[in-house]
Formats: C-alpha cells, sequence, structure tokens
C-alpha cells in the first residue's frame, strides 16, 4: 500500500504549479517520504501539461481535453488510484493545489500527527501568505452568521471572530492541533479509510465548497477534523480563480446553495436563500452606479445568483 498521494489540480497556471512541485518534491526529500505526485490538469492552454512532463518525468498527468471543474477532477486521481473500493489504495491522499509551496517539515508533520489521532479523518497545515503573514487555514462549517457577514460586511473585527467561522490566530500561534469544522481545501490531507467510508468528493461543485461538503459529510460518520500549525504551507490564493472572476462569482453561490441545500433542515435553506437573495440584489444595486470597467460583468453576475436563490427559496417553499 502507498503510504502518500499528492494530487495538483491545475488550469493555465503552469509558473505556478511548476513552482509548487519543485517544493512540494523538496519537502517531501527533506522529509524523508516517499510519495506519488498525480496532477490533473483540466484543458489548460498555456503548455501546463508539457512544462511538467518535462521537469517533473515521475509525475502522473491526467491531461483532460475539457475544464471538468476541480471536484471531478481530483475524484480522476483518487479512482485512478483505487478509490473508494480498493483496501490497497494509499493510506493517505494530500489535496495541494498549484499557488501553495510547501515547506520542509510540513509533509512529515501532518502525517506524525495522522498517524498518532486513528479517529482524524482530515487534517490541514497552516497557511501563510507569500510574505509570510497570517492567513485563515480552517473554519467552522458555516452557518447563516458567515453568510450574513459575507453579504454585509459589517465592522471588520467581526470577520475576525468565531461568529464568521474563523479560530483565534493565539490558537495558530500556540502550534499544538486543534479541532477544526475543516482546512481550507489548498492543502487537505485525509485519510483513505475516511474517502471509503463516505465517497469521493461530490462533483455536483464544479468548484468551492467540495471540500466543505466532504468534511461535513465525514463528520457525521464520526471523524475527526484538524488544524496541525506545526505543518506550514504557503498559499497565494486564487491563482485560477482570478481569471474568470464573473464566472467564479456564480460558480461560487451555486456551490454554497448546494451546500446549504444538503446540510441544513428545510427552515434554515428557506432563510439561507432569503438571506442570498437580498444580499445579491443589493450587490448587484451597488455596482450598477459604479464606474468600474468591469462592473457591468459583475452585476449581471450578481443578478444571476439572486436569481438563482429567489428559484431556490421559491421550490423549496413548495416542498
Amino acid at each position: 500500500m502507498t503510504l502518500l498521494a499528492v494530487v495538483m489540480v491545475t488550469w493555465n497556471v503552469r509558473e505556478w504549479a511548476l513552482r509548487a512541485l519543485h517544493a512540494l518534491e523538496a519537502a517531501l526529500d527533506h522529509s524523508g517520504l516517499p510519495a506519488r505526485i498525480w496532477v490533473v490538469d483540466n484543458a489548460s492552454a498555456d503548455g501546463t501539461v508539457e512544462a511538467i512532463r518535462c521537469a517533473f518525468p515521475s509525475v502522473e498527468i491526467i491531461a483532460n481535453d475539457v475544464n471538468r471543474g476541480f471536484a471531478a477532477a481530483n475524484n480522476q486521481a483518487l479512482r485512478a488510484m483505487g478509490f473508494p473500493e480498493d483496501p490497497e489504495a494509499p493510506r493517505y491522499v494530500w489535496l495541494l493545489n498549484p499557488d501553495t509551496e510547501v515547506q520542509g517539515e510540513a509533509p512529515a508533520a501532518l502525517l506524525r500527527f495522522m498517524e498518532r489521532v486513528p479517529r482524524a479523518g482530515v487534517c490541514g497545515p497552516r497557511l501563510i501568505h507569500p510574505d509570510g503573514s497570517f492567513q485563515h487555514s480552517a473554519f467552522e462549517f458555516p452557518g447563516l452568521a458567515q453568510l450574513f457577514l459575507d453579504l454585509f460586511p459589517l465592522h471588520p473585527r467581526l470577520l475576525e471572530t468565531r461568529l464568521n467561522g474563523r479560530y483565534p490566530r493565539s490558537w495558530y500561534a500556540r502550534g499544538e492541533p486543534f479541532p477544526i469544522g475543516h482546512p481550507l481545501g489548498a492543502a487537505m490531507l485525509v485519510r483513505g479509510e475516511a474517502i471509503r467510508s463516505v465517497g469521493l468528493l461530490d462533483e455536483g461543485y464544479w468548484i468551492y465548497a467540495e471540500e466543505v461538503d466532504w468534511c461535513w459529510r465525514m463528520a457525521r460518520v464520526g471523524w475527526a477534523r484538524y488544524c496541525v500549525p506545526a505543518a506550514v504551507v504557503v498559499h497565494a490564493g486564487g491563482a485560477s480563480a482570478r481569471q474568470a472572476r464573473p464566472e467564479m462569482i456564480r460558480a461560487l453561490w451555486a456551490s454554497r446553495l448546494r451546500l446549504y441545500r444538503r446540510h441544513y433542515p428545510a427552515w434554515k435553506f428557506r432563510l439561507a436563500c432569503g438571506l442570498l437573495a437580498w444580499g445579491a440584489g443589493r450587490w448587484a444595486q451597488a455596482l450598477a452606479r459604479s464606474s468600474d470597467p468591469q462592473a457591468l460583468a459583475l452585476q449581471a453576475a450578481y443578478e444571476a445568483v439572486q436569481h438563482t436563490a429567489q428559484e431556490a427559496l421559491q421550490s423549496s417553499s413548495l416542498l
């Protein structure tokens, strides 16, 4: 059985991916850990596949001819490893974004923790920005307060609180593992047994929220989730998403609505739909008054989100 497999999904991020793979291989060598590395490319047009094949001949590549989305691309690699049925599939799988740089001891620190805590199904490292500054790496499962603060930002201090699903910075600074709802999907280590117990990622999420859904499903069957601050990974964030911002706004809220529908009781889902319709409408109105050249496309995106939320609210009220 392979101890560790790493999966990286790419889309037009050649230079980011090459940098991430260099850092990953250096960290694995530093830790003395053998690992199989998989890259699933979603039809990049910037030579990502060719560059990786040249620079990293041992990396196993799945090259898609269309963009299949993040969850489906990860599942391609997971199925190729034998998940969810094969008991000889890797013991651990690390989902790693191409806009990350793994620091030396991170892989070993994460694996040591998972070996020590057999009830842990998922763990994530401490993420930092490229300039070394703090980045929130783990979150509570999203509630209505978080949704409200996303749509109606109030005082900045509220964004840093448990009300908004954030954990205190002092918890990261202590350096000790702490229980969480879910880690950010940019660098999420998952136990193979946990994957077999709940199945693969839900491909109904094209991008965003798929890791939250996965962790929520694992939580419901008893798997714990942790942040391991001793493991450090630099995370730039959004390298692929910035290429199509209005489309990503639509994708983000479509995924969140799917998440709310799957994991909220009916009354809470209806409240979430109402909040989203209200908030998206306010954003659309604000953008209509903007002189930003991109404002028109963003306005249309928020209007589409408002319409989708209204439809979801109406259909849920008829059930």
